[in-house]
């Protein structure tokens, strides 16, 4: 074996070792209750894929959707598309945007990524049967004491009506559901910079990991679930599909969760669309993308929340404990990924990949840390 491939796989497995053992104590602990409560362990999403099958294609096809326009860019600015050309392209392109450290980072990343996901589902899907209680009554008082005694789905219904509005919320609601697989591709595929890469994923990797805990101690249904009136005035979106899917499947796996054939993911506190979409908000401020960027995040994280109350997935109790929850994974995850001053956080400059690798657009860079600029010919 190569020796940088020798020495690619422990590192990039020392960059992900909090993600790694986030998932490990979800394994661990996934199988524990699915052994003491007689509940099977399945592919979240095996409806599309076997997870087995998906995350090699999803890995191996960003990579292709990084090389390949590269390969076609230059071979059009060299006028250069016979078979060995296309070829020598290829093989230049590879060897610039894929060396042994980028892979083994990207591959260690995704997986243990992808781990703590399919613990956290199948978790949070055991989450009823560990813990029978319900605590949307008390959410709900929370909500009413923190509205002056008014419902905030109530308040937000009056204020911006039940009909165009309730598309619009549905729409970001389906639109933060392409948002996090996309990030992860960025930061794991498209970045050079590993250190603000693997600070992200880990983020989420905790995100996944505190959320299932939260799940099992604190186990509620949402309004839309709990006081399925207060929303009967909305009209049919996509959003409505999807509610009534889910209610549908957790009925299913409550009733007999061996013959269900799918996994429950029916809980609210906290929320984790508001979490996730928290730790992207302080991942772009603190690795120093372009402000834009940062502008867009923050105001679809305004949005996010609101969509959440508005359609009855959360109580704003959930909306307050998911940015709580998304700022402590941001923060234990720079610790863990060495991005940090003592206890503040800051981007790690001591980037190896950054400084030898060319940056391109999906790059992360910060003032205190610029990459290479990118040649003419990318």
């Amino acid at each position: 074996m190569n020796t940088r491939y020798g020495g690619a796989l422990p590192q990039a497995a020392r960059q992900f070792w909090l993600a790694w053992a986030a998932g490990a104590v979800m394994a661990v602990a996934m199988v524990v209750l699915a052994v003491v409560e007689d509940l099977p362990i399945r592919d979240p999403d095996d409806d599309i894929l076997p997870g087995y099958i998906r995350m090699p294609l999803i890995v191996f096809g960003t990579i292709l959707v990084d090389i390949l326009p590269r390969v076609v860019h230059r071979a059009r600015l060299r006028s250069s598309w016979s078979p060995r050309s296309i070829g020598g392209l290829w093989r230049e392109v590879v060897a610039e945007r894929w060396p042994s450290s980028h892979l083994w980072f990207a591959i260690n990343g995704v997986v243990a990524w992808y781990l703590t996901y399919a613990t956290f589902r199948n978790i949070k899907s055991m989450a009823p049967f560990v813990n029978g209680a319900s605590w949307d009554a008390t959410m709900a008082d929370v909500d009413r004491f923190l509205f002056a005694g008014h419902d905030p789905a109530d308040v937000l219904h009056a204020w911006f009506g039940t009909g165009l509005m309730a598309h619009l919320m549905s729409a970001v609601y389906v639109v933060w559901i392409v948002l996090v697989p996309t990030s992860i591709a960025i930061a794991l595929v498209w970045t050079r910079h590993t250190s603000a890469g693997s600070w992200y994923v880990t983020a989420v990797a905790v995100d996944w990991c505190l959320g299932a805990l939260i799940y099992v101690l604190l186990p509620t249904l949402g309004p839309i679930y709990a006081e399925p009136r207060e929303f009967a005035d909305l009209p049919h979106t996509f959003n409505s599909t999807l509610q009534e899917g889910l209610w549908t499947d957790r009925v299913a796996v409550m009733a007999d969760p061996w013959a269900a054939g799918t996994l429950q993911t029916i809980a609210a506190f906290a929320s984790l669309h508001v979490g996730i979409m928290m730790t992207i908000c302080l991942i772009a401020r603190l690795v120093g993308l372009p402000r834009w960027i940062q502008v867009t995040a923050w105001v679809f994280l305004g949005l996010t929340a609101l969509s959440t109350v508005y359609l009855g997935w959360h109580y704003v109790v959930d909306v307050i404990g998911g940015i709580a929850l998304g700022a402590f994974a941001v923060w234990l995850a720079g610790i863990a990924t060495g991005n940090r001053d003592g206890w503040r956080l800051k981007l790690n400059p001591a980037d190896p990949e950054a400084s030898s690798s060319r940056a391109h657009p999906g790059a992360l860079v910060t003032r205190s840390a610029p990459l290479p600029d990118r040649p003419a010919a990318d």
